[in-house]
Protein backbone atom coordinates (compact mmCIF):
# COMPACT_ATOMS: atom_id res chain seq x y z
CA UNK A 1 0.00 0.00 0.00
CA UNK A 2 2.82 2.41 0.83
CA UNK A 3 4.46 1.64 -2.51
CA UNK A 4 1.30 2.64 -4.38
CA UNK A 5 1.07 5.91 -2.42
CA UNK A 6 4.70 6.68 -3.23
CA UNK A 7 4.14 6.05 -6.95
CA UNK A 8 0.99 8.21 -6.95
CA UNK A 9 2.88 11.04 -5.23
CA UNK A 10 5.77 10.82 -7.70
CA UNK A 11 3.40 10.91 -10.66
CA UNK A 12 1.47 13.83 -9.15
CA UNK A 13 4.61 15.87 -8.48
CA UNK A 14 5.97 15.00 -11.90
CA UNK A 15 2.84 16.25 -13.63
CA UNK A 16 2.84 19.42 -11.53
CA UNK A 17 6.42 20.19 -12.55
CA UNK A 18 5.51 19.81 -16.23
CA UNK A 19 2.56 22.17 -15.76
CA UNK A 20 4.77 24.78 -14.10
CA UNK A 21 7.38 24.48 -16.81
CA UNK A 22 4.77 24.99 -19.49
CA UNK A 23 3.41 28.13 -17.82
CA UNK A 24 6.91 29.53 -17.43
CA UNK A 25 7.57 29.14 -21.14
CA UNK A 26 4.54 31.28 -21.94
CA UNK A 27 5.81 34.10 -19.75
CA UNK A 28 9.32 33.80 -21.15
CA UNK A 29 8.03 33.93 -24.72
CA UNK A 30 5.91 37.00 -23.93
CA UNK A 31 8.93 38.81 -22.45
CA UNK A 32 11.06 37.83 -25.42
CA UNK A 33 8.44 39.12 -27.85
CA UNK A 34 8.12 42.44 -25.97
CA UNK A 35 11.91 42.88 -26.00
CA UNK A 36 11.99 42.19 -29.75
CA UNK A 37 9.28 44.75 -30.44
CA UNK A 38 10.97 47.46 -28.38
CA UNK A 39 14.34 46.81 -30.02
CA UNK A 40 12.74 47.00 -33.48
CA UNK A 41 11.16 50.35 -32.59
CA UNK A 42 14.49 51.67 -31.33
CA UNK A 43 16.21 50.47 -34.51
CA UNK A 44 13.63 52.16 -36.72
CA UNK A 45 13.99 55.44 -34.80
CA UNK A 46 17.77 55.26 -35.13
CA UNK A 47 17.48 54.68 -38.87
CA UNK A 48 15.14 57.65 -39.26
CA UNK A 49 17.44 59.97 -37.31
CA UNK A 50 20.60 58.70 -39.00
CA UNK A 51 21.94 61.31 -41.39
CA UNK A 52 23.38 60.09 -44.65
CA UNK A 53 27.04 60.84 -45.31
CA UNK A 54 27.55 63.54 -47.93
CA UNK A 55 28.53 62.26 -51.35
CA UNK A 56 31.86 63.53 -52.68
CA UNK A 57 31.77 64.85 -56.21
CA UNK A 58 33.83 62.95 -58.80
CA UNK A 59 36.14 65.95 -59.42
CA UNK A 60 37.05 66.30 -55.74
CA UNK A 61 37.61 62.61 -55.28
CA UNK A 62 40.95 62.51 -57.10
CA UNK A 63 42.23 66.04 -56.48
CA UNK A 64 45.88 64.93 -56.41
CA UNK A 65 45.67 63.23 -59.82
CA UNK A 66 44.34 66.10 -61.92
CA UNK A 67 47.07 65.78 -64.58
CA UNK A 68 46.88 62.00 -64.97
Amino acid sequence: MNMIKAIVMLVTFGMASFALAEGGADRTFARMEAARESSMQAYQLAQEKKAEAPVIAQGQKHAGHESC
